[in-house]
């Protein structure tokens, strides 16, 4: 899956344990009515925001996580996470797409 839009805020990376690393970024769409997607970066994947800034157009590949959590009461939660794994911007995109394209010229 895919996400499309803006980055409207760069978080710091959390050290949440010593095997566990995390960062969050939000994007928002550029549907009709924009969303503001919350992202997470895990693991040595933190780095991957760090070549983009607030503003820039971006393409994010994403993994959709689901887990469920029983509190004392024994009443289920249901939490869900937006786990990125790769980011690509707009700049990339039109680079790929001018080389493939002066690859068609006849000189």
């Amino acid at each position: 899956m895919q996400v499309k839009g803006t980055i409207y805020k760069i978080d710091s990376e959390q050290v949440i344990s010593d095997k566990f690393k995390k960062r969050e970024f939000v994007v928002e769409t550029m549907d009709e009515y924009p969303q503001l997607i919350s992202i997470q970066l895990t693991q040595d994947r933190t780095a991957l925001i760090d070549m983009f800034n607030t503003g820039d157009e971006v393409t994010v590949s994403i993994n959709l996580r689901g887990r469920k959590w029983t509190n004392k009461e024994g009443v289920d939660k249901f939490f869900n996470t937006v786990e990125a794994w790769r980011i690509e911007g707009a700049t990339e995109q039109v680079t790929e797409q001018a080389t493939e394209q002066a690859g068609d010229l006849p000189f």
